[in-house]
């Protein structure tokens, strides 16, 4: 059967203040639809994955919003870890648990928090993924058509294509994050694709990657042999979990194994991953300025993203290429093109101020 686990256990601290420590970007409503990012995701995906099998790998603290937020997911889907160890051991988890409750799995990962404005694209991107995976021992990520030479954003270089599919390829190259001119090259080639997060794979076929590439991961849940899926994974999970290495299934997996693949797709997407990719995603008036669910006068203000919640009023003028954005108990007011010292800025609140402020 077809399965999905979802993760959504991050901060999201670039979009502080609105995204805080108790209720992260991921269960936030920023586009106005009644649906946080989470929300979306379990409905674009519940067409092709029922319900009862889409997991929610997430921090501990956040099973009641889950609760609040997808009442329909089984309580007993909600894999909460006691520690945040990055996608590697999240995943080798989540495999361990369905892979317990059927050998043949075959299962999507997808980020909660990401923007998709093409849906009908996603599931057919999915479906066809799904049938690509299960023919054979894949590991398959889906690789998003840039339009813009973003420099946020990891890379995928295409290889062969394989024979009998259509926009199916071996994956020749990964590159982190490039800088402004080497993304520049990449947009050009036609040869790269971002690098969105979402992987496909059997269950078993993973399980031998970690098995091969991350020893020391498969080393750590070895140790759990018969407890998956009984009342005895929650206390191994516990105890050994916050031991397991912080690494990502990039590092760990994707970047060393030799039956990896990319599926090339146009979905609409950003990864939300800012005020900025926020911004960039959303409906401007004519002037280019953003006033995210905020009722705003601006006055000489240009290219500027209003992000303010609640009753208050915002009256602004000769802003340009600013970020705007209120919640509760804090207000940032910051140039668009700083907004990669906003983690930093969380710290130095932390550190002044308080954790009431995170």
């Amino acid at each position: 059967m077809r399965y999905c686990v979802i993760m959504c256990g991050g901060v999201g601290s670039r979009f502080w203040p609105h995204s805080r420590e108790e209720r992260p970007k991921q269960f936030l409503d920023f586009f106005g639809t009644g649906r946080s990012l989470l929300q979306l995701t379990v409905d674009r995906v519940r067409s092709i994955v029922p319900i009862e099998n889409i997991y929610l790998l997430t921090n501990r603290r956040y099973e009641a919003l889950i609760h609040e937020q997808l009442p329909e997911i089984p309580a007993e889907n909600i894999l909460k870890e006691p520690a945040r160890r990055n996608t590697a051991p999240c995943i080798c988890w989540a495999t361990h648990h369905i892979y317990a409750r059927d050998p043949e799995a075959a299962i999507v990962t997808l980020p909660s928090d990401h923007l998709v404005l093409k849906e009908l694209a996603f599931i057919e991107a999915l479906t066809r993924g799904f049938e690509f995976i299960e023919q054979g021992d894949r590991l398959l990520t889906l690789g998003i058509q840039p339009t813009s030479p973003q420099t946020g954003y990891g890379y995928i270089q295409q290889g062969k294509p394989v024979d009998g599919t259509d926009n199916f390829y071996k994956i020749k190259s990964f590159t982190e994050k490039p800088d402004e001119e080497l993304a520049e090259i990449f947009l050009r080639s036609g040869e790269f694709y971002w690098n969105a997060g979402m992987f496909l794979w059997r269950a078993d076929a993973i399980l031998r990657a970690f098995e091969k590439y991350a020893p020391e991961i498969t080393a750590l849940f070895d140790r759990g042999d018969g407890i998956w899926d009984t009342p005895g994974e929650t206390p191994f999970i516990e105890e050994y979990f916050p031991t397991a290495p912080s690494i990502s299934i990039d590092y760990a997996i994707m970047e060393k194994a030799d039956n990896v693949y990319v599926e090339t797709v146009d979905l609409g997407w950003s990864d939300v991953g800012s005020w900025k990719a926020l911004y960039d995603a959303s409906p401007k008036d004519r002037n280019g300025n953003v006033t995210q669910n905020s009722r705003v006068i601006a006055q000489d203000c240009h290219d500027t993203m209003f992000a303010v919640s609640g009753d208050k009023i915002v009256v602004a003028a000769g802003l340009n290429d600013y970020i705007v954005a209120d919640a509760g108990n804090a207000l940032l007011i910051c140039p668009k093109d700083m907004e990669q010292k906003i983690r930093q800025v969380v710290n130095d609140v932390k550190d002044r101020f308080g954790e009431k402020y995170i």
